[in-house]
């Protein structure tokens, strides 16, 4: 698996479990704050595609994960 991928669904699953623990509606409801997290994972996305930079993903090169195409 690529640098790329691991982010993308690290990114997805933060915004599934933020949303569960996030909407009123949800069995897993915790508090509306955790909207917040949802937020910030989509801006950190935004950025990322604008840069093309993502701290994340200079992480796992640094530890050896093989880059994305």
């Amino acid at each position: 698996m690529t640098s790329w991928q691991i982010v993308r669904i690290v990114a997805g699953c933060f915004i599934l479990l933020s949303l569960a623990l996030g909407m009123p509606g949800s069995p897993l409801f915790v508090d509306q704050w955790w909207l917040a997290f949802t937020a910030f994972v989509g801006v950190n996305l935004l950025q990322s595609g604008i840069t093309k930079w993502c701290l994340m993903e200079s992480i796992l090169r640094k530890l050896g994960v093989r880059a994305g195409n």
